[in-house]
């Protein structure tokens, strides 16, 4: 123990010399680190310390189910903690001293989305990168010009590789996004071609009237109303400040309210990038913002249409079966001038794309008569969802580790 009392004090010797945190904690990580590994240890986070969610939150039930011999915590941004607090898991404030603590010792990270480019790996630390999405448009590397906040696109995509060299282990849920995540993430370790684990849980659940029917009570949503899912994506350009998004919202709810206000519920479930809150108390009882409902996962199981635009939502949501009706008003500047597209999207899209509210409506009438797939859908699925059988979780933890 003393030579732990050591480096702390040296630690903290050395921070009280430097202005910057960032210094300071990158000579926190480089100190600790240097410390030998717990190696039970596992750091996990998703969507930047903001929710119990997506492929971490897969992996860490079922290694709490199958292995629960691992020590495990959650990282947290402070902001977003009430969340968490009627959960049973450890937490820690992320980028506390704690969780500085925790960070360099750990033996495994488990996150969705990157760390801040300031923040060092520990050169014994196992990092596996578990990503949130099938690739429609193009990413980091891929990307011919960025329109973030705060950034220029030589500075975006170097930040992005610099990040990138950390992982060890990256998880993929078909071949064709193994092929894209090697290029655009310039990633040459080990990839995992698993499926994705968060969506374990839909292909176990799928039809489950009890799970549904808890989802929907805890909702409050009546159980004589049909469900619309509205999950739009970010747009690059859009936004208030760095790392601050936001959406201008095109579709009429209220024409829609008119339209389907007897039949349907729809649940508003904005991208975790977009800051604001909607106000949706004039459409009370027909529109509901779930923007802040910690997982996605459970909206997609109670949903009968999903309406989304370019988000990979939908490649999820394939995985039921289900009508997606794609809301696409701004196609042509979003695939020109924003990000560009990996396959000719309206081509192969799993549904149709429409962009006006009529139209919208004029879909679900068409599904409210029985249609259900397009032709399009079956090739889709048989080219992205092939690997989904509902043991992904599985398969990545024997292969991390149990290795």
């Amino acid at each position: 123990m003393w030579e732990e009392d050591l480096v702390i004090r040296k630690l903290l010797t050395k921070v009280k010399r430097h202005r910057s945190i960032k210094r300071a904690y990158q000579l926190a990580f480089k100190i600790v680190g240097l410390l030998p590994k717990k190696n039970n240890l596992i750091i996990f986070e998703s969507f930047l310390g903001k929710q119990f969610s997506c492929n971490p939150r897969s992996i860490y039930e079922y290694l709490e189910a199958n292995h629960p011999d691992y020590e495990m915590y959650w990282s947290v941004d402070p902001r977003y903690s009430a969340s968490f607090q009627d959960k049973e898991i450890k937490t820690i404030n992320r980028f506390s001293i704690q969780w500085l603590f925790k960070m360099a010792r750990a033996k495994y990270w488990v996150f969705n989305s990157r760390t801040p480019s300031w923040i060092p790996k520990p050169k014994n630390t196992i990092y596996l990168q578990t990503w949130h999405g099938t690739p429609l448009k193009k990413l980091a590397a891929d990307m011919e010009e960025v329109h973030m906040p705060g950034t220029d696109t030589d500075r975006y995509k170097r930040n992005f590789l610099n990040e990138s060299g950390k992982w060890d282990y990256l998880i993929s849920p078909n071949r064709y996004s193994t092929d894209i995540f090697r290029r655009a993430f310039g990633f040459d370790k080990d990839m995992i071609e698993s499926g994705y684990p968060r969506n374990d849980f839909l292909l176990l659940n799928n039809g489950n009237e009890a799970v549904i029917n808890g989802i929907k009570e805890k909702l409050k949503i009546p159980s004589n109303k049909k469900v619309i899912l509205y999950a739009p994506t970010w747009r690059d350009n859009e936004y208030y400040s760095v790392g601050k998004y936001k959406f201008n919202l095109k579709l009429d709810l209220e024409k829609m309210k008119k339209e389907l206000g007897n039949q349907y519920i729809i649940l508003m479930r904005m991208h975790y990038l977009i800051a604001e809150n909607m106000d949706l108390s004039m459409y009370e009882e027909f529109a509901k913002d779930v923007s802040s409902y910690e997982d996605i996962r459970e909206l997609y199981l109670i949903s009968d249409i999903l309406i989304t635009d370019y988000s990979s939502v939908f490649f999820d949501y394939a995985n039921l079966k289900r009508p997606m009706i794609f809301f696409t008003y701004d196609i042509d500047n979003y695939r020109d001038q924003l990000r560009g597209f990996y396959f000719d999207f309206e081509k192969e899209a799993p549904g149709p794309l429409v962009k006006t509210t009529s139209e919208v409506l004029n879909e679900i009438q068409l599904i409210e008569k029985g249609k259900r797939l397009d032709e399009s859908f079956e090739p889709f699925f048989n080219r992205f969802c092939y690997l989904e059988k509902g043991t992904s979780s599985k398969r990545v933890v024997m292969e991390v580790f149990n290795r």
